[in-house]
């Protein structure tokens, strides 16, 4: 069944007949393929570079050196019957592909979540794919002559800058232009080294013998990263190549071009048809290990793309021996492709879509553990940053929704022994946040309301700062956050209940009754109809309507009392609510924006001001249901945009943003986390009334 499914996962692009149009389609979808590392490759489906974190391979080297873009881009050219036709734009045109070349592209799937090309050109029907074995630095690139000659020429020339993927691209680091880069080749393996701690670059051609290498040293000329200039970024550099290969491709053989920081025996221990095979069997398992819900065609591509977020990093020492001391194996969530590394918040938010309904409780098992352990003043870390062991805790609300986490991890997999390990933990946060801990986050002993706020910090999950400015500081008592509050509280007076008895649970249960008390007084504004979005903020109490006030009525112990559940979820639904999440802020409201582009700091100044956020779904799906609980079907056609979204942006995933009106362009990270996570499980929490 499960491989019957399997082969069903195939996702095209739809491709716009027009060759204009078409050209436009190629070049602003991007594709992704991640490797359990942080690794990835990616680029658009183009085949050009526009981004400075695209790569065929961007390696998770260990720390201090973190991601680094090791293979940039892999020139392609056909030669046959007397012609020559590049698949891809050459580089004095990159960032643009022409109609012409964008016409030979006749199909783009996903099989499986791996990208697959097929071109036509001249009587030559070409196909391409692409994958990374899995925890392994390496990308495999094949080829196959479908139809045509018995056999063509393909020449492969690779191109490169060695450097940190967020380093602009004409960094002066390993920099094309004045860093020497060296290539040595024995028994077929081509190794480009430079100077100092990067390791070499490995490079060689499987499947077709006698494949001459050309060198051609050269470095290209300039390569226009369109997307880094949108963003007001630098966007002009030059790569590296060493030259070519002269691929011999005969009619429905194979042939692979492995590119690897691996060392050699690792690199090659697998050939690619047996990588390719065993990637194939690992995706098979994905699959069959998520709940059934999960397992139709939607659930199944929704549980592929998740995969892509939980990895096992690179560097990670200390926790790496704690955990095979313990008989596990570290784990994190990667929060966004390309450019975030593994947040708290996101990781608590997602846990239950990308490892519970999945099937890797294990996994989920140790990465609660892992935050407990560095938990620290009562606060887990908001983020590890690229490269580092060492976590930043500036965040009011990761810590919450730590105990949301936890409390669904324990209702799936009913283990105490976790839970009674982290009960000393989640006692000492409570406490904590009740005398007092950083960036000024503590219980109001005059409400017992949580307050949160510091000079110069974003502690919410509305967190943009841009050169010392922060947006949307919400310093003071925010609605999201008390709901947070008030659910922790319960959690933790059951769980005390049940573990250590009634009386253990009193004074809990008692400050839980007071915030519950005090919400419902302060944050109900009977006029409106909905909730202030923070009160006793700097300015006073804040009514701009937001959608974190749908958290009071969306977690497992909802704060709003109950009578004012139907107003909320009218507010939200007729100011904030579009196809694909909810608005971060109300049309109609002052500081609106309905796009989020420009240079960073027009970005971040509408980052939260209307931008649209997919993971916000979740929140309303549930609120919706618990107020409809007889219309899950209902429910259901809220993901409708979500699901479409796995078909543009970053195919087969959804990406982190969308403008604030039509036509809703995705924006931002082309794969993100909790967008996924909180589709998928929605799509199994809404699946009892649209099962067939």
């Amino acid at each position: 069944m499960t491989r019957r499914l399997l082969d069903r996962v195939v996702r095209r692009l739809d491709l716009p007949a027009d060759r204009d149009a078409r050209a436009r389609c190629l070049l602003d979808t991007e594709w992704l393929v991640t490797n359990g590392l942080g690794g990835y490759a990616s680029s658009t489906l183009a085949g050009v570079i526009t981004r400075r974190y695209h790569g065929l391979l961007v390696a998770a080297l260990p720390n201090p050196l973190g991601r680094t873009v090791m293979l940039n881009h892999l020139g392609e050219r056909l030669v046959a019957n007397g012609n020559t036709t590049n698949l891809i734009s050459e580089e004095r045109t990159a960032g643009k592909i022409d109609s012409d070349v964008a016409e030979r592209v006749a199909e783009v799937r996903l099989e499986a979540g791996l990208p697959v090309w097929e071109f036509k050109w001249a009587g030559l029907h070409l196909e391409k794919r692409v994958l990374m074995p899995h925890r392994q630095n390496s990308v495999h690139v094949s080829y196959r002559l479908l139809e045509g000659p018995d056999r063509v020429l393909l020449q492969l020339m690779p191109a490169l800058h060695f450097r940190g993927y967020e380093d602009p691209v004409g960094s002066s680091v390993n920099s094309p232009a004045t860093t020497r880069y060296t290539m040595s080749s024995s028994g077929g393996v081509h190794v480009v080294s430079v100077s100092g701690d990067t390791p070499p670059l490995r490079i060689r051609i499987d499947g077709a013998e006698g494949s001459p290498f050309i060198a051609d040293e050269r470095v290209t000329s300039e390569f226009l990263y369109p997307v880094e200039e949108s963003r007001g970024y630098e966007f002009r550099g030059t790569l590296w190549t060493p030259g070519y290969f002269n691929v011999t491709l005969e009619r429905d053989a194979c042939v692979t071009l492995i590119g690897s920081v691996e060392r050699e025996e690792v690199m090659l221990a697998l050939s690619p048809s047996e990588a390719a095979s065993c990637e194939q069997e690992r995706r098979r398992r994905l699959i069959f290990s998520a709940v059934p819900q999960a397992q139709d065609e939607t659930g199944a591509a929704l549980v592929l793309a998740a995969n892509q977020f939980i990895i096992t990093p690179a560097g990670r020492v200390a926790d790496a021996t704690r955990a095979s001391a313990m008989g596990n194996e570290i784990r994190t969530v990667i929060a966004g492709y390309h450019w975030f590394t593994d947040w708290g918040r996101d990781t608590m938010i997602s846990l239950e879509g990308l490892a519970l309904i999945t099937g890797r409780q294990r996994e989920a098992e140790f990465i609660l553990r892992t935050f407990a352990y560095y938990v620290k003043n009562g606060l887990i870390p908001n983020m590890f940053p690229d490269g580092s062991n060492h976590g930043l805790y500036n965040t009011a609300d990761a810590t919450l929704w730590f105990f949301h986490a936890v409390d669904r991890y324990v209702r799936l997999t009913n283990d105490n022994v976790t839970l009674t390990h982290l009960l000393p933990v989640m006692c000492d946060i409570v406490e904590h946040h009740i005398s007092g801990t950083d960036f000024g986050i503590c219980v109001d002993p005059k409400d017992g309301l949580l307050h949160e706020g510091a000079a110069g910090y974003q502690l919410t999950w509305m967190d943009a700062k841009v050169d010392g400015w922060v947006v949307t500081p919400r310093r003071g008592k925010a609605v999201e956050i008390n709901a947070l509050w008030y659910n922790a509280l319960r959690l933790l007076q059951g769980w005390l209940t049940d573990i250590r008895g009634v009386n253990a649970a009193k004074e809990i249960a008692a400050r839980a009754d007071g915030v519950y008390k005090s919400f419902n007084e302060r944050f109900w504004m009977p006029g409106e109809g909905y909730l202030y979005d923070v009160i006793d903020g700097e300015e006073g109490d804040s009514a701009l309507c937001r959608p974190n006030q749908i958290f009071a009525v969306s977690l497992d112990h909802p704060v709003l009392a109950r009578e004012h559940w139907a107003a909320v979820l009218e507010t939200v639904r007729a100011r904030l609510l579009t196809p694909v999440g909810l608005r971060s802020l109300a049309p109609d409201e002052p500081d609106y924006k309905k796009k989020y582009f420009g240079d960073l700091r027009s970005r971040d100044a509408a980052y939260h001001q209307g931008t649209v956020w997919a993971w916000l779904i979740g929140a309303w799906i549930d609120a919706w249901i618990r107020c409809h609980p007889e219309d899950r079907a209902g429910a259901r056609r809220f993901l409708d945009g979500c699901i479409h979204a796995l078909g543009e942006f970053g195919l087969g995933t959804i990406g982190e943003i969308f403008d604030a009106e039509p036509p809703y362009t995705p924006r931002g990270c082309i794969a993100q986390a909790w967008s996924v996570a909180e589709v998928l499980r929605c799509w199994v929490k809404t699946a009892e009334d649209t099962a067939t």
